[in-house]
Order: structure tokens, then C-alpha cells, then sequence
């Protein structure tokens, strides 16, 4: 079990931990959000020992071994098996588990060929592929795995899915991927205003907590500043009459014993759309009979016909090295077909956001004259306001490329298509650099859009919340599908799964007692959802009530300085009275919802509890 305390860091005047203390129990698979430059990364380099926390220790079981994604590669032996069998514990009867080595590579992505290469003549990509290999075989009891799908296909994360999934060790996991994450983890830890909150469940039950309670912290700042402020009222009106004294004693010392709540930070994030000029047609590109490969012996692309239609949502799919990027930069003109063509309308604007373009960004400019370089037409005003929408506020936009994050980068590369205007986005993993909420933004962004869009992702949940066609890359052909994603899998689905071996006897016997569990889930599952449900439906209700108490309150607050300027003493007490009123039933209903989310949130623990315990 890994245990921290009392854990403190800081980099300059910028926190990234206060006080911060958590452990991870036995078996846990644990999903750590939180905004990029929050402190994720840094709290596993503390973990591994890499980094010294300011305050705080990290305890380790003596014999405890924690496995992670090194970012500097060493191969040492002759091929790509030998390199991710040395990984493997070795065995006191000497059993030779290379098979084991294989099944992984093979699960990453890794063909027959790819077995027998030299690790360093590999691509980076498949270097990473081949390091997480060792990673998952060495056999840790802490696997620590930060954004392990940044380089793999749509195909080897399905793949990792299930691996992790019967993963029986500990996990600590991040990903810009929230179901990826989501349908592999037990707990979610989020990292929020510098400290660490851990809960059993998924990120959407974190967030919607988190939410709920700095929604009552603000209420409950609100309602004490009104309450120190008719305190500092009476204070000030009878400090001066000798028959007052007591209460005015009393009320200064109950504001120094009072801790005054601040109000909270408000947490940037990605805030943008991306815009479309005018375009008058209903096709905007059509490639005809596409032929490519950089080999004159073995074509990546061969006779597809695409058309790409005004409103269209085309997203390219398949293992890496097929040829998903090639046909993004021959769509964009920067590669030329071998045979075919590719047509665009007249007129046709192209945004391209390609793997590469972070490369084109020159290190010696800075943010805004990124940006303004992508469209001299716009004012400083705009371009500032574009670099705030991206979360390069004030004096970030004036920071140079070259000491920006991957992150970073990536949103330099999102303004500069917004700044200028485009009918047809051309998009190749734009999501990589992304953290979770950026995330969403970009898929609200990519959903408000109205022109057209192809996008190469290997995000799940990007391809379920935007894809209406697809060019699907498998089997050695690229071919059209109409369809959605969820459609390919149902209908057609990939080969590599197809071609995975049935499950054995003891396989099956366990899946059948799996469904016992399912079902049994499914009853706590609904009960559940019922009580909860009844609970939010009343929250929900006491906080319509408030915010409708509070507007009366508001409109008797304005009419009585009316009613006091004109000396109307009637309209005064009458006003007086009402807004007394309403205040008094403003404290009750905050103090019903209070302890409903309490009641809540103990329901919710309770079955989580139940779920973890008898529910699977």
C-alpha cells in the first residue's frame, strides 16, 4: 500500500500541493484528474522518487515495486521481443515466459516482422509501445501510467482496456481519455485548488461533488459577508450609546471568532469556437480512385473515393502506420497522390492542425505573434482575446514557443486555425496535449462548427461524440463506412479482435458467474438511482426555492431604500418585515440543502460501498 502525508509542493509563488495526503489500497486502480499544469506529472515524479516534495514524506512497503513510463528509452538487447521479455521476473523453476512478452506486443500493436527489429531502429511511437510492454511485464505491484494512449491506435487501447481491467495489482492512472479512464479505474482522485480529493467511482461522481460543495461554499460566503455586514452596521450605528455596549462587544468579538470564507478562484479553461465563412455549395472536397505510398512496392492508400459534404463529421480510424495521416496531408494538398486526385470546391478554406505542425511553430515568437501571423488582418485586441480564449491570459501570450509544453503547443496550433477562418478542418490527434476539460471544450467547439470536418483520433469518446462517417483503415485496405462508430463496431468491428482466441472452458464458467454479478449489480445499480435520484430531485428543488426567495429578497431590499428615501414608515416595516422574512427562510432552506448533500453523499459512500463489496 503507497501512503502519503501531509505532502507540500511549490514551484516559485506557483502551488501545486497544500498539505496533501492519500493512500492506495490494495487491488485500487485509481484515475487522477486535474487541470494541466496542476501538479499530475509532478506528483508521480515525487512518487518515483524523482522529485522531493517541500514538505510531506511518501511511504513505500519495503519490497513494493512501482513500474512507469520511463521518458528517456535505453534498448539493450538485439530485437523488440528479447528487449520486452527482459522485463519479465524471473522464474525460480526457470519457466521461460517469452510467450507472455509476445501476447503484449501483439495486444500494443506489433507484427509478426516487428518482433524480430532492433528497438532502436523503431519509430518513437512503437519505442513508447515497447517501453509500456516492459512496464506491464516486469511484474510491479504500482503500475504509474501518464497518458499511456498518446501513441497508441483506436485498436492496442481497446486492447490495454481489458489488460488493465484485470490488472490485480495498484494503478494510478492519466489520461485526456475520461472513458478510457473511466471503464478501467475503481477510484478517481482529482487534484483541485491544491489539494487531492479521493472517492470510489468515476470522474463524473468527483466532479459533480466537487461542484456541489463549492456551490455551497459560495452560498455560505454569501450569506456570512450579509451577516458581517449587518453586524458592522449595528457596530457602527450604536458604538456610541453606553446601553448598546454589551451587544456591540458581543458582536465584535463574534466576528473575530468568525473565520471570513474567500471567495474562490475561478479555474481557466479553453473557452472557443471555431468560425466558417460563407460557403454557397453542398460538397466542399471529392477525392477520386486515391492511390499513395511512399514505397513503390506496397501502397498505404489504394483506389478510395472520398466525398466530403458541408456539415459532414468524418473521422479516419485504424492502427497506426496505415496511412490515417497521409490522407489527411494529401486531402490538405501537402502530398501529391501516385494515382487519383483530389478535388476541392473553388474558394474552399482548409484549417490543418497536422501531428507534425508543432515543428512549423518558430521557437523565437511568441504566442500572439503566432497568432497573428495566421491572420495580419486581426486587431491586437482580437489576437489577445483569441490567446485568452486558449488560456494564454495577459502577459502567458507574450511567452515564447520554445519553452511551452506539448500542451501548449497544441493550443498555439488550435488559435491559429481559429484566427483564420475555415469551411473544411483537417484535424490529426488534436486531443493528445489535452486535459479532460479541454477536451469537451474542443468537442463543443467541433459540434457548434459549421463547416465540415475530418479528424484522425484514437479517442473513443471523441469518435462516439462527433463521427457520422468514417474511413476505416484495416485488414491492409482503406475503405468508407457510412456510418458511426458504435455502427462499425456492431457491424463489421475490428480484425485484430476477431482473430483473438475464444475464451476457454474455465473462461466461460467465469463469465457465467459474472452475469450472476451483473445482475446483482443491476438490482443495487437501480436501487441506487432511485434513492439518489429522489435526494438530487430535492436539492435541485431547495435550490430553485432559494434562487427565487433571493430575487424577492433583492426587489424588497430595492423598494425599501426607495421606501426609506421618500419617509414612507408604513412601506418601511411592512418591507422590512417581508425582507426579514424571506432572509430567515433563505438560512433554512440552506441549512435543508446542507444536510441533504450530506445525506447524499453518506448515501452514496454507503452504495459504493455495497457495489465494491457484493456488486462486482
Amino acid at each position: 500500500m503507497l501512503t502519503v502525508n501531509n505532502l507540500c509542493k511549490a514551484f516559485g509563488k506557483q502551488t501545486l500541493f497544500e498539505d496533501v495526503s492519500f493512500q492506495v489500497g490494495p487491488g485500487e486502480r485509481v484515475g487522477v484528474v486535474g487541470r494541466n499544469g496542476h501538479g499530475k506529472s509532478t506528483l508521480f515524479r515525487i512518487l518515483l522518487g524523482e522529485e522531493a516534495p517541500d514538505e510531506g514524506t511518501v511511504t513505500v512497503p519495503a519490497g513494493y515495486r512501482i513500474g512507469h513510463l520511463a521518458q528517456h528509452l535505453r534498448f539493450r538487447r538485439r530485437t523488440a521481443l528479447e528487449e520486452a521479455a527482459s522485463a519479465l521476473p524471473l522464474r525460480e523453476d526457470g519457466t521461460d515466459e517469452t510467450y507472455r512478452a509476445k501476447a503484449i506486443l501483439t495486444g500494443l500493436g506489433f507484427g509478426e516482422a516487428d518482433l524480430s527489429r532492433d528497438p532502436n531502429g523503431l519509430s518513437g511511437g512503437y519505442q513508447v509501445r515497447l517501453n509500456l510492454a516492459r512496464v506491464l511485464l516486469s511484474g510491479a505491484n504500482l503500475l504509474l501510467l501518464d497518458e499511456p494512449t498518446n501513441y497508441l491506435d483506436v485498436v492496442s487501447i481497446r486492447w490495454l482496456r481489458r489488460f488493465l481491467r484485470g490488472w490485480n495489482g495498484e494503478l494510478l492512472l492519466v489520461t485526456h481519455d475520461r472513458d478510457f479512464m473511466d471503464s478501467v479505474t475503481t477510484h478517481t482522485m482529482a487534484i483541485h485548488r491544491w489539494r487531492v480529493r479521493k472517492l470510489p467511482g468515476g470522474t463524473e461522481k468527483i466532479s459533480r461533488q466537487i461542484l456541489q460543495e463549492e456551490m455551497i461554499h459560495e452560498q455560505t460566503r454569501i450569506k456570512d459577508e450579509r451577516r458581517r455586514k449587518e453586524a458592522e452596521a449595528f457596530i457602527a450605528r450604536f458604538r456610541a450609546q453606553a446601553t448598546k455596549a454589551r451587544g456591540v462587544q458581543s458582536r465584535i468579538k463574534a466576528l473575530a471568532r468568525h473565520e471570513r470564507l474567500e471567495k474562490l478562484e475561478e479555474i481557466g479553461g479553453l473557452d472557443f469556437f471555431f468560425r466558417a465563412p460563407p460557403f454557397p455549395g453542398k460538397w466542399m472536397l471529392a477525392a477520386r480512385d486515391l492511390s499513395f505510398g511512399y514505397d513503390a512496392r506496397r501502397s498505404l492508400i489504394e483506389g478510395l473515393s472520398l466525398s466530403v459534404g458541408r456539415r459532414d463529421r468524418i473521422a479516419v480510424v485504424g492502427p497506426n502506420g496505415r496511412g490515417k495521416t497521409t490522407l489527411l496531408r494529401l486531402l490538405a494538398g501537402e502530398l501529391a497522390p501516385v494515382s487519383g486526385a483530389v478535388d476541392p470546391a473553388p474558394n474552399l478554406k482548409i484549417g490543418y492542425f497536422g501531428q507534425a505542425n508543432s515543428d512549423r511553430l518558430n521557437p523565437e515568437l511568441s504566442v500572439e505573434e503566432e497568432v497573428r501571423q495566421a491572420n495580419p488582418a486581426l486587431t491586437r485586441t482580437q489576437v489577445r482575446t483569441l490567446c485568452g480564449a486558449m488560456m494564454f491570459e495577459g502577459d502567458a501570450a507574450e511567452k515564447k514557443i520554445s519553452v511551452l509544453s506539448g500542451g501548449e503547443r497544441s493550443r498555439v496550433l488550435l488559435a491559429r486555425i481559429i484566427a483564420a477562418p475555415a469551411n473544411l478542418l483537417l484535424l490529426d490527434e488534436p486531443t493528445n496535449h489535452l486535459d479532460q476539460e479541454s477536451v469537451d471544450a474542443f468537442l463543443a467547439a467541433i459540434s457548434a462548427f459549421e463547416g465540415a470536418v475530418v479528424i484522425v483520433t484514437h479517442v473513443e469518446r471523441v469518435l462516439s461524440a462527433l463521427a457520422t462517417k468514417l474511413v476505416v483503415f484495416d485488414g491492409g485496405k482503406a475503405l468508407p463506412f457510412d456510418g458511426g462508430y458504435a455502427d462499425f463496431l456492431e457491424r463489421v468491428g475490428w480484425q485484430a479482435e476477431a482473430q483473438e482466441d475464444p475464451p476457454p472452458r474455465a473462461a466461460r464458467e467465469t463469465q457465467a458467474s459474472r452475469r450472476g454479478m451483473r445482475r446483482q449489480r443491476a438490482e443495487i445499480v437501480a436501487r441506487r438511482s432511485k434513492e439518489l435520484g429522489r435526494l438530487r430531485r430535492a436539492i435541485e428543488a431547495l435550490e430553485a426555492e432559494i434562487m427565487e426567495m433571493e430575487g424577492r429578497l433583492a426587489q424588497d431590499e430595492a423598494a425599501l431604500i426607495g421606501a426609506t428615501t421618500k419617509n414612507d414608515g408604513a412601506a418601511v416595516r411592512a418591507l422590512s418585515s417581508a425582507a426579514s422574512a424571506a432572509r430567515e427562510r433563505i438560512e433554512t432552506l440552506f441549512d435543508e440543502m446542507t444536510a441533504l448533500s450530506e445525506e447524499r453523499n453518506e448515501k452514496e459512500r454507503a452504495y459504493d460501498e455495497e457495489l465494491a463489496d457484493g456488486g462486482g
